[in-house]
């Protein structure tokens, strides 16, 4: 193939060149053609200002659950001691506003004194929606069944990874939470899912609800209404928890539709000038 492809150029070298022009020019003015930008056309409401507030502290559009003070935002923790910003739980704490899709933000430390072994040590949970529970657990040096975990999504999904601090020190779960659609027929439309960072390190990355968590009975769906309260769940154990906010969230939807800007098949394939 080479021996046929070098004769060819010996034996027509004036075609050759003019092939060869003819590519240079081609290419120069495919370079100089004007790159058009892709607009999808759809018009965004702008996004409002959020301060973000300091750091582990509420955004602006956060509704304080508990600033250290008092449980006026919740029921049945009439008889919870509070000390140093702090409420050490010791009965089921019920949010008396109600909530659907959410980022929630909750502190908690599991009792600095060892007492007790797999799920009878610093055990409690947050409950989204009173139906699906994220477990918390001293999981620190401490073996259970890893669905029954710190951080875990109870009986239904283990964490990505164990990333406990030790027994007294104070941890952070940042939950976002997309809470299970049902038809008009109470029939599920759309799971729920849940993704969580405990002290930051991704822990449940959009995980999927089976349905409600239980002991005694497997996950499954039942209708109920969009929003329902938060609970943290007391197990027996003094779990303290502090800094609990949470905002409600809802899907930026376009406004409308306006023109549309394809740019040319050949302008499309170029990288990206910006």
């Amino acid at each position: 193939m080479l021996a046929l492809l070098t004769r060819f150029l010996t034996r027509r070298p004036r075609l050759c060149l003019g092939f060869l022009l003819c590519l240079l020019l081609l290419s120069g003015t495919l370079c100089a053609l004007p790159l058009i930008e892709y607009k999808s056309g759809k018009v965004w409401p702008e996004p409002k200002i959020v301060d973000p507030g300091p750091p582990g502290g509420p955004p602006s559009d956060a509704i304080v659950l508990f600033d250290g003070k008092d449980l006026s935002q919740w029921e049945g923790g009439e008889k919870c001691e509070i000390a140093d910003g702090a409420l050490t739980i010791c009965g089921k704490l019920t949010s008396k506003q109600s909530f659907g899709d959410c980022q929630l933000h909750v502190e908690w430390a599991s009792p600095a004194e060892v007492k007790g072994s797999s799920q009878g040590r610093g055990n409690s949970g947050v409950f989204l929606q009173s139906r699906y529970e994220v477990q918390v657990l001293d999981s620190y040096d401490n073996v259970t069944y890893f669905d029954g975990q710190c951080a875990s999504i109870y009986k239904q999904r283990p964490p990505l990874v164990n990333a406990c601090r030790k027994p007294g020190e104070w941890q952070t779960y940042d939950i976002v939470f997309q809470a299970p659609r049902f038809g008009a027929d109470g029939k599920l439309a759309t799971p729920g899912y849940v993704t969580v960072l405990q002290n930051g390190v991704l822990v449940q990355n959009h995980s999927e609800l089976e349905g409600e968590t239980s002991y005694i009975l497997p996950p499954r769906y039942k209708a109920y209404p969009p929003k329902q309260p938060l609970e943290l769940q007391y197990h027996g154990n003094p779990v303290r928890y502090r800094n609990i906010w949470i905002r409600e969230l809802s899907p930026m939807e376009p406004l409308g539709q306006g023109p549309v800007q394809v740019a040319p098949e050949n302008d499309a394939k170029k990288p990206n000038s910006d």
